[in-house]
């Protein structure tokens, strides 16, 4: 039951770690003008990135100091998102007890 669960909760933050490496590489595209954000689809995928994304970053940039235009709080959450795999869910996974160190 606990390594089920376990399956479940990494694919979802596998498709969370997906979604957040789309908005980064997107926004640069859209910075460089390569996308159009005037664009329908683009403008469909960027506001479903923004709203997938913008609640779980939000807690992280309000401790993060100001860097000008440089945001590492999609970072911070991928190294965040990788931790909590590898220190609780693949042990889990594997029937064996959560491992911090």
């Amino acid at each position: 039951m606990i390594s089920s669960l376990a399956y479940v909760l990494n694919i979802l933050l596998q498709f969370i770690m997906v979604v957040l490496i789309a908005q980064a590489i997107m926004s640069w595209l859209l910075a460089f003008n390569v996308l159009n954000y005037r664009n329908k689809f683009v403008r469909v995928v960027w506001d479903t990135t923004n709203r997938l994304t913008v609640p779980l970053l939000r807690p992280i940039r309000r401790f993060m100091p100001n860097l000008g235009g440089i945001d590492l709080s999609p970072l911070i959450l991928i190294l965040l998102i990788l931790f909590i795999q590898r220190s609780l869910l693949i042990p889990l996974s594997f029937g064996q007890p959560p491992s911090i160190f």
